[in-house]
């Protein structure tokens, strides 16, 4: 049995930090918490040297890393540098995030995503397909051209069986009726985004199993007095999750502080949204064509339309203590626990408790990424 004590630095619970304790891994799990004095001697000893030691980030909207854009490389290759590029960020779990495009392009991201489960490309959990079935109203930085409806072909593409778990993004006014329900019976986490759905409208999805809503605030119709819109539905729903992108430029802190305090920690999930040059070195690339640049720490298009983003997860993590106040517990459960749990995870990783996948990040007292483990394995890539 292969068995560790991570020791050195304070643990990050779902509810509480503890310090002068190790973290004992047996296996790939993690097997429990004892005080340091403690540590059986079987154990090897790694001392951290302090920080914090918290369960690894999942993403559940990552565009693309390492100078790799899924749209262009849907293979296991490019898959592999994009988690690769991530887990220098603290992530650990991460869904690819194909921007809305040609059919073909969609069947080549499933199939190569099953590819890649089965080679156990380390930290990949599934597909995230955001479009091509969106609201032209709200396309953002997607090109409308490869909008298409959602029929009963592209149903049966988007339900294929697959080995790990598959987030749909759609415009919930857009779906035939009875839509968001075959996707849902099939197993898809279905999301709303890029969409101009009313407040009805969204209640009538959310009545058909939408889980959840993509970048919660950005491409949707927002809260106002007399009609809630999209974003109202979301902060009044206590069943579902919402992606937010904690970059002070997507969402400002003020708009977040108050999305959490109306819908409570529970529905919220740091996403990145990220794009290429997250871990790589570009500072403009192509979009579909469209040249996209990095200004500033942020992505844009030609006439400024936001980009996806160049953040990263440790940088939402920080982002969501210095910007938002949330103490170190809170942001785990955004990056961490609140995911796992969306994407029916939690019995398995996202939290630090004895008997889940040792999927674990060690921050130093900057809240900078030192290290990453996955299922056990040390990877000593960090920022």
């Amino acid at each position: 049995m292969k068995t560790a004590a991570l020791l050195g630095a304070s643990i990050v619970l779902p509810d509480a930090v503890v310090s002068d304790h190790a973290l004992l891994i047996a296996d790939g799990r993690i097997g429990g918490l004892v005080p340091v004095a403690d540590v059986p001697a079987a154990h090897t000893r790694c001392d951290l040297g302090g920080g914090w030691l918290l369960p690894g980030f999942i993403d559940t909207q990552v565009n693309g890393g390492g100078d790799v854009l899924l749209n262009d490389q849907p293979t296991v290759a490019g898959i592999d540098a994009i988690a690769r590029a991530h887990r220098r960020f603290g992530t650990t779990g991460i869904m690819p995030t194909l921007i809305s495009d040609d059919r073909p392009v969609v069947a080549a991201a499933i199939s190569a995503t099953e590819q890649a489960i089965e080679a156990k490309v380390p930290g990949l959990l599934g597909l995230h397909v955001e479009g091509p079935h969106l609201n032209p109203g709200k396309k953002g930085i997607h090109l409308a051209e490869k909008f298409t409806q959602l029929d009963e072909s592209a149903i049966a593409l988007l339900t294929a069986p697959t080995l790990g778990r598959r987030i749909v993004t759609l415009a919930p006014e857009l779906a035939a009726p009875g839509a968001i329900g075959k996707l849902t019976d099939a197993g898809i986490r279905v999301c709303a985004g890029h969409s101009l759905a009313d407040y009805r409208e969204t209640r009538s999805a959310l009545d058909q199993g939408l889980a959840g809503f993509t970048h919660l605030f950005n491409a949707m119709n927002q809260l106002q007095a007399r009609e809630p819109g999209m974003v109202g539905a979301a902060l009044e729903n206590r069943d579902t999750h919402f992606g937010i992108i904690v970059d002070g430029h997507h969402v400002h802190p003020a708009t977040v502080k108050i999305a959490l305090a109306a819908r409570g920690l529970d529905g919220a999930m740091l996403v990145t949204d990220a794009m290429p040059p997250v871990g790589g070195q570009m500072q403009q690339f192509s979009l579909m064509g469209q040249t996209i640049r990095v200004e500033d720490g942020v992505c844009k298009g030609a006439d400024g339309t936001l980009a996806g983003s160049a953040l990263s997860m440790a940088q939402a993590v920080r982002n969501a203590v210095n910007l938002l106040g949330l103490d170190i517990v809170a942001a785990s459960r955004l990056a961490s626990g609140n995911p796992a749990t969306f994407l029916g995870l939690s019995q398995q990783t996202g939290r630090i408790v004895p008997g889940l996948q040792a999927d674990l990040v060690h921050l130093d007292d900057r809240l900078v990424v030192q290290r990453s483990w996955i299922a056990g394995e040390l990877s000593e890539d960090g920022e």
